[in-house]
């Protein structure tokens, strides 16, 4: 049976930019829009040009992308003038690219309202920016803002707006919950209906999400006949965000209900890749990845109960739907109070450490992590500090470095100019090979001159000089630091876990617990250390 084409298209240079403390600059969109074009990503909507100094920068020095569409984005012409002689539209134009999406109102309360206009005028609106667009040798996508809306305002009007913009040439008619309100039943009716007067072949759907269903709204618009998958990585948009790509695709790749009906740019040998591109994101905007994200997370196919590790070991079909090397991720077995043996049997193999399951010190370990657990330490939020305290326990950790002593001082002093400024300073002593070495770093930041915290100086002084280890841990980046008291009152236990990464792509967790919050901090950090050393293949150190 021939499968029916899906196109992808990518909109997280464009709406992924309306989230809130999103700022790409042209280089980081260059970075992402060559990944999605790796993908198979069919469009690539890299941003509205003459709109911002760094959209006008990215399409200058257009990426060269092999397999996806460059597209540009913009808005259908003013109202009392041409399409040819509108200064908004032929920026768009001007940036050259092989495809123009064009936004424009197909709710007649916005254009009544928010634009002032006629409906009649809005219709001449849509077709002629199209049209002009398609004279141009331009593939033009009309993407119909407020559709949903629109429609169960007035469905005459809504679907008017898609014949003038269809009459125009466009190749796409998209249909957009913009406001994020409508329900999945609902998307499926309005999209029949529409394919029923457009073929779904020039149908596209774009959902927002503002009641956690826009990717519910993207299958119901699927299967009622679009066929045209707009949406961002991770789910980036304005408010709640898009529909999210990254758990679209691989249940369009995977699951057999969608498979053996349609195929998409993205092949299913590529589809691993997809992980390393939503942490590519997340790296380039400072985030810490969603743990528990559909498919990608490094907890979609953790299993903590001791119960569903032992029937995991037999067969993963019993807790997994999909195997998780389809998309790039890997199974873990948490350690945690819940554990049992099969948990730790597990997790020590896939951390390569090699122990016999009949090993009395099996059982002994499982009894210290729950005591340690007991005492604060969350190892089922922290594998990367698991793995060491279990390599310590068995004798299998290799030495490094060793930590001879640390010290972290604060100061609250007043500037010349009358300003307060707090200053911390930490100083480490390790032993690397034998050999003393002092790292001393302060907490203010070099170029802005701002006060970063006594543990951001301690990190600094503990990563500064580790002799021949610096090279392992140069591209280490700790990406999330969170505090959680233990118990209350000024006494408290403090918890400290702090999420790393690296160039590579690697992620992990480390934990720290004390009644002092920078020492918790250091315990962390130290593990994070030590782990980067591990994945590195760094030598241990001599005896």
């Amino acid at each position: 049976m021939t499968k029916e084409r899906l196109s992808l298209f990518d909109t997280t240079l464009r709406d992924g930019q309306q989230t809130q403390g999103v700022d790409f600059s042209a280089a980081d969109k260059a970075k992402i829009a060559l990944a999605l074009d790796e993908l198979g990503i069919d469009y690539v909507e890299g941003g509205w040009p003459g709109a911002n100094p760094t959209d006008n920068d990215f399409f200058r020095a257009a990426p060269k992308l092999k397999r996806a569409t460059f597209t540009a984005f913009g808005m259908t012409k003013r109202a009392g003038r041409s399409a040819a002689n509108d200064e908004v539209l032929a920026e768009v134009v001007n940036a050259g690219t092989p495809a123009v999406c064009l936004v424009g109102k197909s709710h007649d309360f916005h254009v009544e309202t928010a634009l002032e206009i006629t409906l009649d005028e809005n219709l001449v609106n849509i077709r002629e920016s199209i049209a002009h667009l398609v004279a141009q040798g331009r593939e033009a996508l009309f993407d119909a803002e407020h559709f949903f809306d629109g429609y169960k305002s007035n469905p005459d009007y809504a679907l008017a707006c898609l014949d003038a913009a269809m009459e125009g040439g466009a190749r796409w008619a998209v249909l957009c919950d913009t406001n994020g309100g409508a329900l999945p039943g609902e998307v499926g009716d309005i999209v029949a209906t529409v394919c029923r007067r457009i073929p779904g072949t020039h149908v596209g759907i774009h959902t927002h999400n503002d009641t956690e269903q826009a990717v519910a709204n993207t299958f119901a618009g699927i299967e009622a006949g679009a066929r045209q998958i707009q949406g961002t990585l991770n789910g980036l948009g304005e408010r709640c965000g898009n529909a999210n790509l990254v758990s679209i695709i691989p249940t369009l790749v995977l699951k057999p209900f969608y498979a053996e009906r349609f195929e998409t740019g993205v092949a299913r040998e590529a589809l691993p890749r997809l992980r390393a591109t939503s942490l590519m994101l997340d790296g380039i905007l400072n985030r810490t990845p969603n743990r528990h994200a559909p498919y990608i997370g490094s907890a979609a196919f953790a299993h903590k109960a001791g119960l569903h590790a032992s029937a995991i070991a037999k067969d993963p079909s019993t807790y997994e739907h999909v195997p998780p090397s389809a998309v790039g991720n890997t199974r873990v077995i948490p350690m945690s109070n819940q554990a049992g043996r099969s948990n730790l049997i597990k997790r020590l193999s896939e951390a390569g450490i090699a122990v016999d399951s009949k090993d009395r010190r099996v059982g002994a370990l499982l009894n210290h992590v729950k005591e340690r657990e007991d005492r604060g330490f969350a190892y089922d939020s922290a594998q990367g500090s698991f793995e060491l305290l279990a390599r310590r326990f068995l004798g299998q950790l290799p030495k490094f470095f060793d930590v001879d002593r640390y010290r972290v001082s604060v100061e609250r002093r007043r500037q010349q100019d009358g300003g307060i400024v707090t200053v911390s300073e930490a100083v480490v002593v390790v032993y690397v090979d034998g050999v003393r070495k002092i790292s001393a770093s302060e907490s203010l930041d070099p170029v802005t001159g701002e006060d970063q915290g006594p543990v951001n100086a301690l990190a600094r002084a503990l990563s500064k000089d580790l002799g021949r280890y610096q090279c392992f841990i140069d591209d280490l980046k700790l990406v999330d630091f969170n505090v959680r008291l233990i118990t209350s009152g000024t006494e408290a236990i403090t918890r400290v876990l702090i999420d790393s990464a690296d160039s590579q792509g690697n992620t992990w967790s480390t934990v720290g617990v004390s009644p002092n919050i920078v020492d918790a901090s250091f315990q962390a950090l130290e593990d994070a250390i030590f782990i980067k050393l591990l994945l590195a293949g760094a030598p241990a150190a001599a005896a």
